[in-house]
């Protein structure tokens, strides 16, 4: 039974089968390509191999940027600059959207380059304080620092004088980032990323909400709750901002390098740190949503995901509780280009929901897309829901074209 919520004073339904609501904004062509592209992401091997090739030939200058752009780069980016993303951030805006901006370009590993991502995140962070249709902004640790020194720091070696200075910028960049997004009045997620570097980011995604979440949350780290640990340290989060006196931030995703974190453990002979079977990461994202309900008051939260059950728990929670759709500690996100009948009709509903919108220049994202659709083909399920909701869409505007023109 689909769980109820109260919107203004009247009980709504929350239903994720509305395919006039979910595709409102896409033109009969622009919901065929996407039928096109998740058609083809249904096959792993033709996702790998088109992805390989169109690297190959990118590098080679061979002639297939308008292909790309015009096809998976239209369906899951924003556009190349400022210009092309402001278009689908009002787009957005219109259905009651909000639009995390996600600077998707893979940086180089030094520390020019690591300036000129934090100079690009601090922008961005200044283009949402004066945009309503941007709700927060987004980061990546290994966009301003070295992976291998935060892998150094993670497994608790010790640094060299040089090494111990690099990661003190580390530190010092993310607190200009901080900073900003404090003056800003927007928050700012930082990503998980993979185990083996991901303690020295939580240690410093801790000290930023410590100094920075006063009041309200501006800094929140992320959860990868297919992690069989998080809970334990989620617990420790709440503690720990409740002794504190902070607020504390977090995101709960379920989890982007399922296979690189098994195949390490494997080669390297430590027990794997993620779940062995999706339904324990289920279990445990579901267990962490019910966590923070009951800690509503100091944590804020992002629910990232495209699990229909897991926007429907979260949902009926708030229903039994009282707490109303728009509540300014809860926010609902998938990424763009995908599980719109997730994201439209909980805005219908009013529910504060958010996309995140990568951009930047094609090449330089073809990284990140290559990623990206790969990591859709492994997700049990998912390729098939969206076809799904496309197919239904196509035939339900077939349906009223042939109807109004009795």
């Amino acid at each position: 039974m689909a769980p109820t919520t109260k919107q203004n004073n009247q009980k709504v339904t929350i239903s994720f089968d509305d395919t006039a609501t979910a595709f409102r904004y896409k033109t009969d062509r622009e919901l065929l390509l996407s039928w096109f592209i998740f058609s083809l992401t249904k096959s792993p091997f033709l996702v790998k191999f088109l992805s390989q090739a169109a690297k190959k030939a990118l590098d080679l200058g061979l002639p297939i940027k308008k292909i790309i752009k015009s096809t998976v780069f239209k369906q899951f980016c924003g556009g190349e600059n400022r210009k092309e993303y402001l278009q689908v951030i009002e787009k957005l805006g219109r259905s009651q959207i909000g639009t995390i901006l996600d600077y998707s370009v893979e940086g180089g590993n030094n520390e020019e380059s690591f300036e000129r991502t934090k100079d690009e995140l601090i922008k961005i962070i200044n283009e949402a304080q004066s945009n309503e249709n941007i709700p927060c902004t987004c980061m990546k640790m290994t966009a301003i620092g070295a992976v291998s020194l935060f892998e150094a720091v993670t497994s608790g070696a010790v640094l060299s004088e040089n090494k111990t200075r690099a990661f003190q910028r580390i530190r010092d960049r993310l607190d200009m980032i901080c900073h900003a997004a404090r003056l800003s009045g927007k928050p700012i997620y930082i990503d998980a990323e993979e185990s083996w570097v991901q303690g020295a980011m939580d240690r410093l995604a801790e000290e930023m909400m410590a100094k920075y979440n006063r009041g309200k949350a501006v800094v929140f780290t992320t959860l990868q709750l297919y992690r069989w640990d998080r809970i334990d340290y989620f617990s420790r989060l709440i503690t720990k901002a409740g002794k504190d006196g902070y607020i504390l931030g977090v995101k709960f995703v379920r989890g982007a390098y399922l296979e690189k974190e098994r195949e390490r453990a494997a080669r390297m002979g430590y027990p794997s740190p993620v779940n062995d079977t999706k339904q324990k990461t289920d279990d445990l994202y579901n267990t962490a949503i019910k966590m923070f309900i009951e800690n509503i008051d100091r944590v804020e939260l992002c629910l990232g995901t495209h699990n229909e059950y897991s926007c429907k728990l979260l949902a009926g929670y708030m229903a039994e509780k009282n707490i109303p759709n728009n509540h300014p500690h809860i926010y609902f996100s998938q990424l763009y280009g995908m599980s719109d009948n997730i994201s439209f009709n909980l805005a219908k509903a009013g529910y504060n929901v958010s996309k995140y919108l990568p951009f930047g220049p094609v090449e330089a994202t073809l990284p990140y897309l290559a990623r990206r659709a790969e990591e859709n083909t492994a997700i049990a399920g998912q390729m098939g829901k969206e076809l799904e909701a496309i197919v239904k869409e196509r035939r339900r505007r077939k349906t009223v074209g042939q109807q109004s023109c009795r």
